[in-house]
């Protein structure tokens, strides 16, 4: 199995270089899906030792309104060891380089505990059965630019470095939903400010309800979104909203500003790549919500294959109801008795900054697991090629709708030392996946008339 997994690596690596970027899966391969492969792609037996097990999707369950994902089986579970830095040398091959980092700068306090690997996360049997049908007909002629994809997975089996990053961006994530995102800015002695953020959003792409369902092509609505800023009060009554489409430009996404010191709402064409998210005091750039979104169009992508790595999974602990936000700041990193971290098999992926549409990050490294395509880790780099930022996501699986999230999200900035924190609704309420919404309430006009009201 490691040896096929091996070749299977350098294979995609060779035909990455090889094939144009709009070249469709093999039929060969398309024709695991569902059987070897699982319905999105993933290897479905576990690895040689047994420490990464066979696919076991779990079935749908709890209500999709006050529902804390969890699983009390694996919560019991204690750590198999201890990633230290005295012992880091012996896991390097399945570390991040920003994990690296932070054993190496904080030798006396950080940690990655590991736990047993559990593979359950799935998909409504309509989205996988897309999927499977989409590895045949999808295409990528230009990064920006997908087609031929319907309701699944676009690209099940990729063949170049942006696919694995647009399964990313299109995996199913339900239908609509609010969040509650709080986030904090945590300093070097674990102090931390909280911003409050409501999210609304509407998924179109992917949605089971929207008869017949959307191709995946320029001009469809991927998603709308509309998040105000609760708190603090300076920055409460922000809000923006964003149409995401494929493409770039005005074309791919149309954004918009309320901020109450004008009280109107403005083009916001800023709301883009690597700008500062409001109210993040420059911790967070607007990609970087969701791990990844956005454009593709200022890097080259290229798939570097698939790795077994210690990854933050399984995640209830540090994403339920049962601790506090002070419980999860501590100082130079997160509490390391909440992440919870597991083996899994992950594509990684290299985007490389092209010289004429210039980002802060030179080169990002990014992780995705192999069950659900959700970015997991990012290696940051600048353009001086020194590590700049970690950035993790703590996956959990959530039965009631059938996907995953990263909650909460961490980015560390290794040239401050400081670290943001942002998706925790710990001391609020889960996600609400019952609301639905009019197309009229992501409107722009609509928030102006919301907040005059």
């Amino acid at each position: 199995m490691r040896n096929q997994l091996h070749r299977w690596a350098v294979m995609l690596i060779l035909s990455t270089v090889a094939l144009p970027a709009m070249a469709k899966a093999p039929p060969e391969e398309v024709a695991k899906l569902g059987k070897e492969l699982t319905p999105v792609g993933a290897q479905r037996a576990g690895n040689d030792d047994g420490t990464i097990p066979e696919w076991t999707p779990a079935e749908q369950a709890g209500p999709l309104k006050g529902f804390w994902p969890s699983n009390p089986q694996v919560e019991a579970e204690k750590p198999l060891f201890s990633i230290t830095a005295q012992n880091m040398a012996q896991y390097a091959g399945k570390l991040t380089e920003g994990h690296k980092e932070l054993l190496k700068r904080y030798p006396d306090s950080y940690r990655m505990d590991v736990y047993p690997s559990h593979r359950s996360a799935t998909f409504p049997q309509e989205v996988l059965d897309a999927s499977i049908r989409n590895a045949s007909t999808a295409s990528l002629p230009d990064v920006d630019r997908p087609e031929g994809a319907t309701l699944g997975l676009p690209f099940p089996i990729p063949q170049s470095g942006a696919e694995p990053i647009w399964n990313h961006k299109m995996k199913y994530r339900g239908v609509a939903g609010r969040r509650y995102n709080n986030q904090m800015i945590v300093q070097l002695d674990g102090k931390f400010t909280l911003t409050k953020i409501i999210e609304d959003v509407k998924f179109y792409y992917g949605n089971p309800k929207i008869d017949p369902p959307l191709e995946l092509k320029p001009g469809i609505p991927l998603i709308k979104y509309v998040s105000e800023i609760v708190s603090p009060p300076r920055m409460a009554g922000t809000f923006i909203v964003a149409h995401e489409k494929a493409g770039t430009g005005p074309e791919g996404r149309a954004a918009w500003l309320y901020a109450p010191a004008i009280k109107r709402i403005r083009r916001a064409p800023a709301v883009c790549c690597d700008n500062p998210y409001e109210g993040t005091d420059g911790h967070q750039f607007y990609d970087q919500v969701d791990m990844f979104n956005g454009v593709l169009e200022r890097y080259t992508w290229k798939l570097l294959g698939k790795r077994e790595m210690y990854i933050p999974y399984n995640s209830y602990r540090i994403s339920g109801n049962k601790i506090k936000y002070a419980d999860i700041a501590h100082p130079k990193h997160v509490n390391p008795d909440l992440p919870r971290y597991e083996l899994h098999r992950v594509w990684v992926v290299e985007a490389e900054n092209l010289p004429n549409l210039r980002h802060t990050f030179k080169r990002i490294h990014f992780y995705l697991d192999e069950d659900s395509w959700n970015i997991v880790a990012r290696d940051n780099y600048d353009h001086q090629d020194q590590l700049m930022q970690l950035q993790e996501g703590h996956l959990i699986f959530a039965t009631n709708v059938l996907t995953t999230a990263t909650v909460p999200e961490v980015i560390y900035h290794f040239n401050s030392g400081r670290y943001f924190v942002t998706a925790m609704a710990n001391e609020d309420q889960p996600i609400d996946a019952s609301v639905d919404y009019d197309d009229i309430y992501f409107e722009a006009s609509s928030v102006q008339q919301r907040v005059a009201k």
